[in-house]
């Protein structure tokens, strides 16, 4: 045996996983009003934070979410901001009709790669509300 043993970290490779989920930074900023962005990317089941590979860049940070409840509104099609902000208020009005809490801002969620024909394109919009 040589000295020294270096063991460098591995990377790899993690298939794209879906939903990608995009919401306003800044708090009480809406998707209208919003200039910085969190995206969030679901990993696959088979990892924990123990055992995911790290990430390259150091902006990229893991975290376990907490069990949450949402409200979804599912449509299709390109993802406007105009598009977006109707499917938001027809989902915040749903919440109030159905007198639920929101207690989370609006995330859009996709689910398809940017190749994909509009009319087959799963998009979401997603409230977090008070648990039921």
């Amino acid at each position: 045996m040589t000295a020294p043993v270096v063991v460098t970290p591995q990377s790899a490779k993690i298939a794209m996983t879906a939903p990608v989920t995009v919401l306003p930074h800044s708090a009480g900023a809406d998707m209208q009003s919003a200039n910085q962005w969190w995206v969030q990317f679901i990993m696959p089941s088979q990892y924990t934070l123990a055992n995911i590979p790290k990430p390259k860049n150091s902006a990229v940070r893991l975290r376990e979410v907490a069990p949450q409840h949402f409200v979804v509104l599912k449509y299709s099609g390109f993802n406007t901001l105009s598009r977006v902000q109707l499917k938001t208020q027809e989902a915040i009005d749903w919440i109030a009709k159905q007198q639920l809490k929101p207690i989370g801002t609006p995330q859009l969620a996709r689910y398809d790669p940017p190749w994909t024909l509009p009319m087959f394109r799963r998009n979401e919009i997603m409230i977090e509300i008070a648990a039921p």
